[in-house]
């Protein structure tokens, strides 16, 4: 419409010069020239633009193999843009057959010889009738509650469900076609975007030194992602694993280049290291999130996870003491509220230290407890995405296993709002919304893959892995939980213990792990009462003994 307008213009006016310029010239001509003139121009002008895409649209039909048939949802800008595209680009193999959009002045309309047959209502049965096999939903400015309903009303259609991304991402992208993902769990939540203060973060972390411990990390590299946006004076990545460190070291000089960052490597195991680490850069600020996470393998070498996440903990907790840090944030896991894990049990047990230490310092240190984040290492969703693509079957421990999720970058927004208003001692509490049951993500997934559960992609139980519970929880019985100003964060009441007990007790946990002697299980239960291992959580020693 905007290059026809041009054309009518363009034409109006060169009508409009002649009707000036003519007379003056004495030039005759009859009156009639003045009204079919322009007609004429604007007709013939319009069918020789628009003639080479009419040709080139006829000459590529029926070109290049099978065809998927389209439904694209949403007849507004993104979805004409969308639909151009698709019919303009044959080699996509995407051949558009109906449009759905919920406003009815629409309804039965052509936007390029494709009809808009109704509304959300009629996804299902037209999908059916038309024997789409592909669905594009083109509402970049949609809520993510509303997305959920759309993807939820798709699901059913076993159709290949893809989405257009945000305005912001299609104003960077190059073509809409290019733009389109697969519906991620992000989708399915159906949560709005968490809000945060980012004026308290602001204030907070500029022009502070900042140091972060597994900065290389899944959520220690979005850490560094956000308090890198904020103007530290300088942010220190300390991480054990290179490959990450330099991932985020690049992308932050790119980004950023005019921050101070420094990338150490390193382990907080080493406390020689951690000693010249603090003492070149005296941080102000520490986030610690290096830590060993991923249950079934601490299961296998406990002495391990003992080591780099008490340890190692209690190493950085010492230096920040030393170096006199304002605030220390410990990154803790809803794993830590009564634990069948060890890993659960070991994030427990850095949490009373932290609580132990905060008691006596000049440093305020506190702890952020949240649940399962979407994309993080070791995720289930790349994990469930792979085993589709590879025709399944789809494994899941459990029928009635449950989790908590959120996103990184809303975790790490909250942990960062919470290490802002943090007074020392607290253990923060995320509000991770409802929880989700695995077995549905997985059969969603299937469905928005254009796939049956069960029948094309079979899924299968496995049995809860070493350590693992059915459900997660966010608080101990004995915690009560105190509002902040964030609706979404919230303070657990501190558990009292005899600190000099707990120091004992730590001691004899070293010597336990370092000697490699089987041992730690008994002591990581008697640090922490509410631990009780799961009949598949044995140690690695007494199973080879048993057999």
């Amino acid at each position: 419409m905007t290059e026809l307008g041009n054309i009518v213009l363009a034409c109006l006016s060169a009508a409009l010069v002649q009707l000036v310029a003519l007379p003056v010239l004495g030039w005759s001509v009859p009156r009639s020239y003045f009204i079919l003139q322009p007609i004429f121009l604007i007709l013939l002008t319009t069918v020789e633009r628009y003639s080479y895409r009419f040709l080139r649209r006829w000459r590529n039909q029926g070109r290049g193999g099978p065809e998927h048939r389209v439904m694209i949802i949403g007849a507004g800008e993104a979805g004409q843009m969308l639909l151009r595209e698709l019919q303009d680009t044959p080699n996509l193999h995407y051949r558009p057959v109906c449009i759905i959009d919920d406003d009815e002045r629409r309804w039965g309309r052509h936007i390029q010889n494709v009809k808009i047959v109704g509304g959300r209502e009629r996804i299902q049965r037209t999908a059916q009738k038309m024997g789409v096999d592909v669905i594009m939903i083109a509402l970049p400015s949609m809520s993510k509650r509303q997305r959920k309903e759309i993807v939820d009303l798709c699901r059913r259609t076993h159709c290949e469900v893809k989405i257009l991304p945000g305005m912001a991402q299609l104003i960077q992208g190059e073509y809409f076609v290019g733009q389109l993902r697969p519906v991620d769990l992000e989708d399915l939540l159906g949560r709005d975007t968490i809000q945060v203060d980012v004026k308290t973060i602001g204030d907070y972390v500029r022009g502070k030194r900042v140091l972060v411990t597994g900065g290389g990390g899944s959520i220690g590299s979005e850490l560094c992602r956000q308090i890198a946006s904020h103007s530290p004076e300088t942010l220190v990545i300390f991480d054990i694993y290179e490959n990450n460190a330099y991932d985020i070291q690049q992308e932050l000089i790119k980004r950023y280049p005019d921050l101070d960052l420094r990338v150490e490597i390193g382990s907080v195991r080493d406390e020689g290291r951690l000693n010249d680490i603090f003492g070149r850069f005296r941080p102000q600020l520490v986030y610690h999130a290096a830590a060993h996470k991923h249950v079934p393998l601490m299961e296998e070498s406990p002495n391990e996870a003992v080591k780099n996440n008490v340890f190692g903990t209690l190493k950085t907790v010492v230096m920040a003491d030393k170096y006199q840090v304002e605030r220390f944030v410990l990154i803790s896991t809803d794993k830590a509220v009564n634990p069948t894990s060890l890993m659960g049990a070991t994030k427990r047990i850095c949490e009373m230290i932290i609580q132990s230490y905060n008691a006596h310092s000049e440093t305020d240190y506190v702890a952020v407890r949240f649940g399962n984040v979407l994309g993080s290492n070791g995720s289930v969703v790349p994990l469930f995405r792979k085993q589709i693509a590879e025709g399944g079957p789809v494994t899941v421990t459990h029928p009635d296993v449950t989790r908590y999720f959120m996103t990184i970058p809303e975790a790490v927004s909250l942990v960062l709002q919470a290490g802002a208003t943090a007074r020392g001692g607290e253990i923060f509490v995320l509000d991770m919304g409802e929880p989700v049951k695995i077995v549905d993500m997985a059969r969603k997934l299937i469905e928005l893959s254009g796939l049956k559960p069960d029948e094309d992609i079979k899924i299968e139980y496995t049995g809860l892995r070493p350590g693992e519970k059915l459900y997660e929880e966010l608080l101990l019985d004995e915690e009560g939980l105190t509002k902040t100003d964030n609706d979404l964060i919230y303070i657990g009441k501190p558990i009292s213990f005899d600190e000099e007990v707990f120091a004992e007790q730590l001691q004899r946990l070293k010597k336990s792990a370092y000697a490699e002697d089987g041992s730690v299980w008994e002591m990581v239960e008697e640090i922490v009462p509410n631990y009780r291992k799961t009949e598949n959580a044995k140690p690695a020693r007494q199973e080879a003994a048993a057999v």
